[in-house]
């Protein structure tokens, strides 16, 4: 009976047909192998683990800043010790780091506004040298002008604290988090992108001009390490790739599942409060006071594949078609997601992207003006009927080059011309790969790549929770195949050997109530009875 209905859905998906409210509620209910029928995947960018959570669960707590306390028994993570904070590799080897030699040391909150950091393939690895985790102001350091902390490359090495980054250190006090999460492989935003929706950076069928942006994969094909456009994008100018197989999206297609990636700035009709409009929508950041498109075209990994592209930003037929098959082709603004969400249309796996300027982005973003895209969105969740069957997954793109003192795992070797994990043109000897991926995409795909912050925000997170079991960004993919797609894998990808997130839930023993907080401040407004950060609650 399952598979007549996924397959009557599906035929009239490919057809065309918009489903009506009988069998968008029949949709609601289909089959999952757990209690979540929505995921909300919040992909922000560039940071790294220890860059957000490096102290965690001790903050400085100075005067005039949102306070911050752990609850009792709050589980130890894997971070920055005493000796890493005070006798640091890349402050011993002033060698390599010269006057850009530093400590980690802390950002204030009135230090939200940081430089951009050097986050592409090669740099990060170097700044790994080789496992010894101390060439990162060489490397990736990018100097910051005071007051936004170091004026030398050792800017790389600050990290913030829950009296900045109070949200993020509140939901992880509430649901649970991860301390051994990875980037798929090193590199930047475009490649991150991809490996969340397909877990593999292989399979370009075309590319113009995109130089540096791709390697070879040692069997006559290309592998994307860098940044560029997806090819005919209205909004990309001169778009440089395309890649061809499959995504999530095909295959949640084939299932008849609903679907969405919904991001700032998509809807090309909308006129901003500044006045600008079309592909050139923009904020001012409150923090960095920068304007920014919402739009970033290589944030958006679904606009790379035909099947799933809506490079023409076609709006929706109407908002109950938002997550079916139509002219949109499940391409769309973050606005929409709120829409389909208050009209009773929450499709079933959601994929989130905040306009440019609340991304998390240093240099024209910053965890306070993150924080309000972020906590916005999860109270907004909580006060939908659905909010019990919801997990809200928190990711990251790429470490933005900021130091994290934790060696990746490397589970696939490579031995392009942009390696230099272990030498130059080196990542792992080279003799094969450790996975079991298709040979296909070996080459030219050192990983896994820096650490980064994952959290779950869910009814069914387990409460005060780290998870030291080791993930990527693939893990995220994975859940989406096992839970509604009966575990079909994607060729080529990682999917197959991704860390699950299983261990982040309990599906056993639901928290009831909410967790509402402050978007300015991170602060709990309120919580569940009986937790801390509910009124009444013995601090």
């Amino acid at each position: 009976m399952q598979k007549l209905f996924a397959s009557a859905v599906a035929t009239m998906l490919v057809a065309g047909q918009v489903m009506g409210p009988s069998l968008a509620n029949a949709q609601a209910n289909y089959p999952t192998s757990t209690p979540i029928k929505h995921l909300v995947v919040i992909f922000q960018e560039n940071v790294s683990f220890d860059h957000y959570f490096g102290t965690y669960p001790n903050a400085l707590n100075p005067k005039g800043e949102p306070r911050f306390v752990a609850a009792p028994g709050t589980p130890s993570i894997n971070g920055l010790t005493d000796g890493l904070l005070n006798n640091n590799p890349n402050f011993l080897n002033k060698a390599l780091n010269g006057a850009g030699a530093s400590n980690p040391f802390r950002l204030d909150r009135s230090q939200a506004s940081t430089a951009d950091q050097d986050h592409d393939y090669t740099p990060e690895q170097q700044a790994f040298h080789g496992g010894l985790m101390d060439g990162f102001p060489k490397y990736t350091g990018t100097p910051g002008p005071p007051p936004n902390g170091q004026n030398t490359n050792g800017l790389v090495m600050g990290y913030y604290d829950g009296n900045t980054v109070t949200a993020y250190w509140n939901y992880a006090q509430q649901f649970a988090m991860s301390d051994n999460s990875y980037d798929t492989n090193f590199g930047p935003s475009t490649p991150g992108a991809i490996n969340l929706i397909s877990g593999q950076t292989g399979g370009v069928t075309d590319s113009a001009s995109a130089g540096d942006s791709l390697v070879s994969d040692g069997q006559g094909g290309q592998t994307l390490i860098s940044d560029a456009d997806p090819i005919g994008d209205i909004c990309s100018g001169t778009g440089t790739v395309q890649f061809g197989g499959q995504n999530i999206g095909d295959l949640l297609n084939s299932r008849g599942v609903t679907w969405g990636f919904f991001q700032g700035g998509f809807n090309l009709s909308t006129k901003n409060p500044d006045g600008s409009t079309g592909c050139n929508r923009t904020h001012t950041s409150k923090v960095t006071n920068t304007l920014k498109p919402d739009y970033i075209p290589h944030h958006e990994p679904f606009q790379y594949y035909t099947s799933t592209a809506n490079l023409k930003h076609l709006r929706p037929s109407s908002v109950q078609s938002i997550g079916y098959s139509d002219q949109a082709n499940h391409q769309y603004d973050t606005d929409d997601f709120f829409a389909a969400v208050k009209a009773g249309n929450f499709p079933a796996v959601s994929f989130l992207k905040a306009p440019g300027y609340q991304d998390g982005h240093a240099g024209y973003s910053d965890p306070l003006d993150e924080q309000t895209f972020v906590v916005n969105v999860i109270n907004f969740l909580q006060q939908q009927r659905d909010w019990q069957e919801t997990a809200v997954v928190i990711a990251y793109d790429d470490s933005d080059g900021w130091y994290d003192h934790q060696m990746s795992p490397i589970a696939n070797q490579s031995t392009s011309a942009a390696d230099a994990l272990i030498a130059t043109g080196s990542c792992g000897d080279g003799s094969t790969a450790l996975s079991s991926v298709t040979a296909t995409h070996a080459q030219g795909r050192c990983g896994y790549g820096p650490r980064l912050p994952l959290l779950v925000v869910s009814p069914y997170a387990k409460h005060n929770f780290v998870d030291h079991n080791v993930t990527d960004q693939s893990s995220i993919l994975r859940f989406v195949e096992d839970n509604w797609v009966g575990g079909q894998r994607i060729e080529g990808s990682f999917d197959s050997r991704a860390g699950t997130l299983l261990n982040m839930f309990d599906f056993s023993h639901p928290q009831r109530g909410t967790y509402m907080l402050d978007p300015n401040t991170g602060l709990v407004t309120n919580g569940f009875p009986g937790f801390p950060g509910f009124p009444g609650f013995p601090f």
